[in-house]
């Protein structure tokens, strides 16, 4: 419950920044002075606040629960994020969104109660984080050294991989930190992996950025969302001790419904309210970098 309430605050807080940042370009705020803009709009202020909320509710979910269970729900926030711009823009939610949110929903479900996680109690060893940041490390740089070349699409999908690792090894450092709260925070912060959370948090970030301007929002979306469970279950049963339970065919039933639930989520990041918001987005900036935009019709 924590990670869904956590899923849909972000959802919300994203909508709420882009008005907040729409608002301040309107008033012809640019570069240094956007940032000055924005941060005297009540709107994104709130969905600053909702962003903060939504990261705490996370940490918190992961020092109650397993790396395994809490990551792939949070991949929701998709689901939330459409249903926000269905009823908010009124724009039409039509068989592909239901399809895609019934669809994460069955499969979401039908995986974790299949699965039955248990475990990630474990401390992690230091070798343990060794190897995994060389892995992860080398996985992302491979991921970014692809996206140099090929189609849009194929470097969109190539930044998601690489920024779906990065997020999920910001969840395993969180869930660290999140372990360590109890010893209090002076703790927490005499220990690297509170560092660790914002030095990977903030790559993640850029690194979906740069997905976002490579190609279709669909592709890097698409990618994203399925690497970045995958790899929270690998980093949780790898760290933490998760345990999955494959006994008695669960295997085959566990991999087909998360199978559904990234289909499911394939198909909601190719829905209409996205990607069209992505591509009016790029429009916008076309129009306001040109010389000549003040003589453009508006979109």
């Amino acid at each position: 419950m924590l990670a869904l309430l956590a899923a849909a605050a972000n959802a919300l807080a994203t909508v709420l920044q882009r008005i907040g940042i729409e608002e301040a370009g309107d008033r012809g705020r640019r570069g240094s002075g956007l940032m000055a803009g924005v941060v005297q709009r009540p709107v994104w202020l709130a969905g600053l606040g909702l962003a903060t909320a939504s990261f705490l509710l996370q940490a918190i979910a992961l020092s109650l629960g397993d790396l395994s269970t809490v990551q792939p729900v949070m991949v929701t926030e998709l689901v939330f994020l459409l249903v926000i711009l269905g009823i908010w823009f009124h724009g039409g939610i039509g068989w592909r969104e239901w399809f895609g949110v019934s669809g994460t929903a069955i499969g979401l479900g039908v995986f974790l109660a299949a699965s039955s996680a248990g475990g990630g109690h474990e401390r992690p060893e230091a070798a343990d984080w060794v190897l995994l940041l060389v892995a992860a490390g080398g996985a992302i740089a491979l991921a970014i050294a692809l996206a140099r070349r090929g189609s849009r699409s194929w470097r969109a999908a190539c930044f998601g991989v690489a920024g779906g690792i990065s997020f999920a090894l910001t969840a395993a450092f969180v869930k660290t930190a999140a372990d360590q709260w109890g010893h209090g925070p002076l703790f927490v912060l005499s220990h690297w992996e509170a560092y660790a959370v914002a030095v990977s948090g903030l790559s993640g970030l850029v690194i979906s950025q740069h997905a976002l301007g490579a190609g279709p929002v669909a592709a890097s979306q698409s990618s994203l969302l399925i690497v970045n469970p995958i790899s929270s279950i690998v980093m949780g049963i790898w760290l933490f001790g998760d345990r999955l339970r494959l006994a008695g065919g669960r295997e085959a039933l566990e991999l087909v419904f998360l199978g559904v639930m990234f289909v499911s989520l394939s198909v909601l990041s190719h829905s209409p309210l996205i990607a069209a918001g992505a591509r009016e987005e790029r429009l916008v900036r076309v129009q306001r970098s040109a010389p000549s935009s003040k003589h453009l019709p508006s979109a």
